[in-house]
């Protein structure tokens, strides 16, 4: 498997996620599959929308506490 198209997110910025939570649905070539969180925190940011297909291995989402400020290249992307 080298992508996968994220079919749609179970959670939503701003929302509380914990550590294995299931965040999003990934369909691959196979199957679809639910992707956990990596981290407990705060949705702070989607990084791949429903429908975007995307490699293996690629950042989809931000995690973090909720006054943390978003990284310079997930800025970019809102503009």
């Amino acid at each position: 498997m080298a992508e996968g198209k994220i079919l749609r997110w179970l959670k939503h910025e701003g929302e509380t996620v914990q550590k294995g939570e299931s965040l999003a649905e990934i369909e691959t070539d196979k199957a679809s599959i639910e992707v956990d969180a990596l981290a407990t925190g705060v949705l702070c940011k989607i990084l791949a929308a429903q429908g975007q297909t995307v490699p293996v291995g690629a950042a989809i989402a931000l995690i973090g506490a909720a006054d943390e400020p978003l990284p310079a290249f997930a800025m970019e992307q809102e503009r």
